[in-house]
């Protein structure tokens, strides 16, 4: 496998890890490694990119098998791992059974809690101090609009999320890439995506969200650009107070039946 980083993707991989402090000198990575575009991309990335930097830091990757199939095949993506001489790891997580036990409710929180659970606890165990995600902007902004949509909030995932309880920190060096710019980053390395073996694979939350801001974006071009803005600190302009609670709103119809002399 050639190794090389255009100064393109380097370059956007250095925004984000100087912007938001991804990586220090001295730590030890555990990326979270599925077989998919995205997460290929980042591993030979970071793989690459120690080569060139002055800071130093260990990497290693994990698959985590949901056992949603009974054929899954982990070879590809140890020979991947062994050309970038990054340690490889794969552990079963019956991700596909939590579901099933839980009536179906909920897959995809399901299957997002119990595999970032067992990611966690491989980091702790074996010690690792960063966990890196391949999530890329189209992740974060999608994110963001599903709040908005689905729970009424605004809010998204952090570039960097430090973890009190396991004393990790999750980081994101992708941020900066748009999806459509890693359709064919395989190219670079030589190693198609992985089927996804999710059985709701192109049929979740995320998917309509996603076929949404594309719909919308054909009338609207600028669609995309503003709910990008939306999800930065300091984007707020006016919003409606809090609502009250009971209490509050009990005094104050008290107050307004009796008002004080």
């Amino acid at each position: 496998m050639k190794q090389n980083l255009p100064q393109s993707y380097f370059s956007r991989i250095m925004r984000a890890v100087i912007e938001f402090d991804l990586i220090s000198d001295g730590d030890k990575i555990l990326v979270g490694l599925s077989g998919g575009k995205d997460s290929l991309f980042l591993t030979y990335a970071l793989a690459v990119m120690r080569r060139h930097l002055s800071l130093k830091y260990d990497l290693a990757a994990i698959t985590l098998d949901p056992m949603f199939t009974d054929d899954f095949n982990s070879a590809p993506l140890v020979e991947f791992c062994q050309e970038l001489e990054v340690p490889f790891y794969t552990e079963k997580v019956d991700i596909a059974g939590i579901i099933d036990s839980n009536n179906g409710k909920d897959p995809c929180f399901c299957c997002s809690f119990f595999r970032r659970g067992a990611i966690n606890r491989f980091a702790v165990k074996n010690n690792f101090n960063k966990i890196a995600y391949a999530h890329h902007h189209d992740d974060a902004v999608e994110t963001f609009f599903m709040g908005l949509l689905h729970s009424g909030q605004l809010k998204t995932f952090m570039p960097k999320t430090y973890l009190d309880r396991t004393d990790l920190t999750i980081i994101r060096p992708l941020i900066y890439f748009r999806e459509y710019e890693l359709l064919e980053s395989y190219k670079l390395h030589g190693q198609p995506p992985l089927p996804s073996p999710c059985p709701l694979n192109g049929k979740t939350k995320r998917q309509e969200v996603k076929d949404l801001i594309s719909q919308l974006g054909k009338t609207n071009p600028a669609l995309y650009d503003h709910l990008a803005s939306g999800m930065r600190a300091g984007a707020v302009g006016e919003l409606w107070p809090a609502p009250l609670t009971r209490d509050q709103m009990l005094d104050k119809h008290t107050s307004f039946w009796n008002p004080k002399k």
